[in-house]
């Protein structure tokens, strides 16, 4: 008789365990002959050294099932337990899986061209007007490659620009001030990720958010690297992001020239490093269209009637 500590490692507990300790009760019916006792993430067992084997093995797939779809049922886990493969993992094509298990995989050829883009390519440029989901598909792919370790660090920016208010004049310290124009990014991250998890990714600097101002002097390495809204920075502001790149990383940089909030003075950086850039090795570029909207079907329209408004007023 031996005694083995499995602990289960960046994933829930709770899901794991199941609703009313349901998953664990099903795990010791299958596994009589050993005794196992769990607690908060940590499961402790004691038996024959041969079937502790088989368990642990088996406990680490269900692990990984977990960390992988964000679920599992007692259908996955009888699976798991006679060898097969489980229902998802016969889906092809799928990034991530968000918080509900609801698959998060390429809608349009452009964004499947982003996807491929990303294992190909260290610095990607994905442009196009809103709801084509670049900057979703694109935090998908960095949580891909975190759960992968392919990455030890997601870090997102966006740059802070002003839209009607101005910083000093909103209520709270710096973190209150600079949150809502991040809300996007934490909107993301909390459909892919369990809410504890997350919260434990950003405690430990797993996962970062920051305006683009916080990004100088640094060099980000082993990380994927995301700048959204890139069309509202300055050509110095994304010059000074772009050359923080170090070894390891990949950068995603999005943006929609159709909503530049800059003063009108004021040249878009984004639009100068799609030009100054565009035959560079080793970097790849994304255009998304209207085609590829995959938001609510009025967003469609609405991205129309703005494009005809437009070029009336020319």
């Amino acid at each position: 008789m031996i005694e083995k500590h499995i602990v289960l490692e960046d994933i829930d507990p709770v899901v794991f365990y199941g609703v009313g300790n349901a998953h664990l009760q099903m795990i010791k019916a299958l596994y009589p002959k050993l005794r196992i006792v769990a607690r908060d993430n940590v499961i402790r067992v004691i038996g024959d050294e041969e079937q502790m084997a088989v368990f642990e093995e088996q406990v680490e797939t269900m692990r990984k099932h977990v960390l992988k779809y964000n679920r599992i049922s007692e259908e996955d886990i009888l699976d798991i337990t006679k060898g097969q493969r489980t229902k998802e993992d016969a889906v092809k094509g799928v990034v991530v899986y968000n918080i509900s298990g609801r698959p998060i995989k390429s809608r349009s050829e452009n964004q499947q061209r982003l996807i491929d883009a990303f294992d190909t390519s260290d610095m990607i440029f994905a442009v196009g007007p809103a709801g084509t989901g670049k900057t979703y598909l694109s935090i998908a792919l960095a949580v891909r490659a975190l759960k992968e370790k392919q990455a030890k660090k997601i870090i997102l920016s966006r740059p802070a620009v002003e839209a009607g208010e101005k910083l000093g004049f909103l209520p709270g310290d710096m973190k209150d001030k600079i949150d809502p124009y991040l809300q996007p990014l934490y909107d993301a991250l909390e459909d892919m990720m369990p809410t504890t998890r997350l919260q434990d990714l950003m405690e430990k600097h797993v996962i970062q958010i920051a305006p683009l101002a916080f990004m100088r002097g640094r060099t980000l390495s082993d990380a994927v690297v995301i700048l959204d809204e890139a069309q509202n920075t300055t050509p110095a502001q994304i010059r000074m992001f772009l050359t923080r790149m170090g070894w390891n990383t990949k950068m995603i940089i999005t943006g929609d020239m159709t909503q530049i909030d800059l003063p009108h003075e004021t040249k878009s950086g984004l639009r100068e490093a799609l030009h100054i850039l565009k035959n560079v090795e080793g970097i790849s570029f994304v255009e998304l269209t209207k085609k590829d909207i995959v938001r609510h079907k009025l967003v469609t329209r609405i991205v129309n009637a703005y494009e005809a408004y437009d070029k009336n007023i020319k």
